[in-house]
């Protein structure tokens, strides 16, 4: 039976449950189009995750990854299309699990200046709102571990001739971090409608080698 890698970043910053974490937990153990999906809970620190996921894809030689982490202000999944070897969390006053601050520097010295996700984005976007799950393709991943571990696989995989596909899924605050007076107002979204959300991704992977066609029609730029 093949395998689908998900990955989970751990609580980080003023997100004291981070519904990537969840989510993968979830998963874990599950099986999704004849696949078995295993999820790993990630380190939220710059360079440390890369080798943590790059060790599970020796170990596990899945046939995709799929990488998770949140996006606080977002109302829907979004499916990211673009990795930067860029990071610069300190815009964000954020620092990492190590209490590292990164401003402008790259993720891999002379490496590309971006990648494309591998994943067959408009095939999981348009599952996921056939699930009753608000989607959309996003081609801003940001500048902080979530861009970053999403670069660091894609060149893993371009550099070392990988046949894996790998991509990233930003997910909504849960409600009870939304309930926090500041992040009043913010959108959330629970853990089992993310959850759906991401099964529905993954088995659009599985079913689709190649991405769709189909258009999909966006309201906002994200």
């Amino acid at each position: 039976m093949s395998r689908i890698l998900v990955t989970g970043f751990e609580a980080f910053g003023n997100t004291p449950v981070n519904p990537a974490e969840l989510v993968a937990r979830r998963l874990d153990g599950a099986e999704i189009g004849g696949a078995a999906v295993v999820g790993r809970i990630l380190p939220n620190t710059f360079f440390t995750c890369i080798e943590v996921v790059r060790a599970a894809i020796a170990e596990l030689r899945p046939e995709a990854v799929v990488m998770l982490g949140e996006y606080g202000g977002r109302a829907m999944l979004t499916v990211e299309r673009i990795a930067q070897n860029l990071n610069d969390c300190a815009r964000y006053r954020l620092r990492d699990n190590a209490g590292r601050a990164l401003q402008g520097e790259l993720t891999v010295p002379g490496g590309p200046v971006a990648y494309y996700s591998t994943l067959p984005i408009r095939a999981m976007v348009r599952a996921m709102r056939d699930a009753g799950v608000p989607a959309d393709i996003s081609d801003a991943a940001g500048t902080f571990c979530c861009n970053h571990l999403l670069y660091g696989i894609l060149h893993h995989a371009a550099v070392d001739g990988l046949a894996l596909r790998a991509g990233w899924i930003h997910l909504p605050h849960l409600p009870e971090v939304a309930a926090r007076e500041e992040n009043l107002g913010a959108p959330s979204m629970s853990l089992e409608t993310a959850a759906a959300g991401v099964e529905a991704g993954i088995a659009a992977i599985l079913s689709h080698p190649q991405d769709s066609d189909d258009p999909i029609v966006s309201r906002l730029q994200i």
